[in-house]
């Protein structure tokens, strides 16, 4: 009897603090019978909850501190023979992009595409301008940066009547993103609903920003159902998953559908292309009159990808192999998978390490 022996395959995650790292660990681990998976966590946050998951952990400087970030991903990739980086950070992604050549010293590859692609999908505004270029349907747009220009833009998109989007063309998860909304009981919002939303009023929005502040995306409201799509694009292989999102807390879905959307996934190709992204990434749109519109782009693992593992194609890991030019796994996907999410734990003393 012959013994195989695994395909040993060392992989460093960073942003282990991000939601979704228990998704991108459990996809990785999924074929842990096939290959000899290691995984390397980094995070800058010294509890962040990704090193319960990962068989190793480090703390690592900020992206913003480019320098010393990068020579110490150099260092660790060296001390643990690393194989890949799958970056979950998306202000990172640039970085790693334009200096993929300094980590060839350590036969380590990047799970990213290049960095004119990445700096095109990554600025919201630059997306649209590619949408608008190839016709693909986006909610109308500009950009300011002070208060004159922004109620300027608000009047042009129907407010006060109607709601109107503001956020930082260049942002990690959620943040800087607002619904300006006229109609808000700010009031009652305070009394009756959590910290945390994202509507509020125009006088709120200045008072905070000032009449002169960073450049901000203003964007018409689309109040039609929103949609993530997963992608996995490399040579002949494209694989595209739509899910609808039923709950979204904090930018994050809490509840999701896999769903066959024929044109969602013929603009997500069209816009995959046009961008030249490629292993794993995604957008989303929302819904106008039936039409899908692009709203974002995120060139690199989503928070919610598990779902498309869970709903049978494993697009984190299959992009690994594709990386490492090793034999695709076969992806078939299951269009009513349905994903809920809930808040766990993980309880950790001297005899014991439970997760719930």
């Amino acid at each position: 009897m012959i013994i195989m022996s695994k395909k040993k395959i060392n992989i460093l995650i960073t942003g282990c603090g991000a939601p979704g790292i228990s998704g991108t660990v459990f996809s990785i681990k999924q074929f842990s019978d096939y290959y000899d998976i290691f995984i390397l966590g980094t995070d800058t946050n010294p509890l962040a909850v990704g090193k319960h998951f990962c068989d190793k952990f480090e703390v690592i400087p900020s992206f913003n501190d480019t320098k010393n970030y990068l020579k110490h991903l150099i260092d660790l990739c060296e001390k643990n023979n690393i194989d890949v980086i799958i970056p979950q950070n998306t202000l990172e992604l640039e970085i790693l992009s334009k200096n993929k050549n300094l980590f060839e010293q350590t036969n380590t590859k990047i799970l990213v595409s290049d960095d004119i692609a990445i700096k095109r999908s990554n600025n919201k505004f630059e997306l649209m301008k590619v949408a608008e270029k190839i016709g693909i349907p986006y909610p109308s747009y500009t950009q300011v940066n002070n208060i004159h220009e922004l109620k300027k833009a608000l009047i042009s998109f129907g407010w006060p009547k109607k709601k109107v989007v503001i956020k930082p063309p260049l942002s990690n998860g959620s943040r800087g993103v607002r619904i300006i909304d006229e109609s808000i009981n700010l009031k009652e919002k305070f009394f009756n609903e959590k910290p945390g939303i994202l509507s509020t009023n125009f006088e709120i929005i200045s008072l905070t920003l000032g009449n002169e502040f960073n450049t901000l995306l203003v964007m018409e409201y689309l109040d039609g159902q929103e949609y993530s799509v997963d992608i996995f694009r490399h040579q002949s292989v494209e694989i595209v998953v739509p899910r609808s999102r039923g709950s979204i807390k904090s930018g994050i879905t809490f509840f999701g559908t896999i769903e066959n959307n024929e044109l969602i996934k013929e603009y997500s190709l069209k816009l995959s292309r046009a961008l030249n992204l490629n292993f794993c990434f995604g957008f989303q749109f929302k819904m106008k009159n039936n039409i899908p519109h692009i709203i974002e782009c995120n060139p690199r693992v989503q928070g919610s990808m598990v779902i498309s593992t869970l709903g049978g194609a494993n697009i984190i890991f299959n992009s690994v192999l594709a990386l490492l030019k090793f034999d695709l796994i076969k992806m078939e996907v299951i269009e009513d998978t349905t994903f809920t999410r809930y808040w766990g734990g993980i309880s950790q003393n001297s005899k014991d390490k439970i997760i719930i």
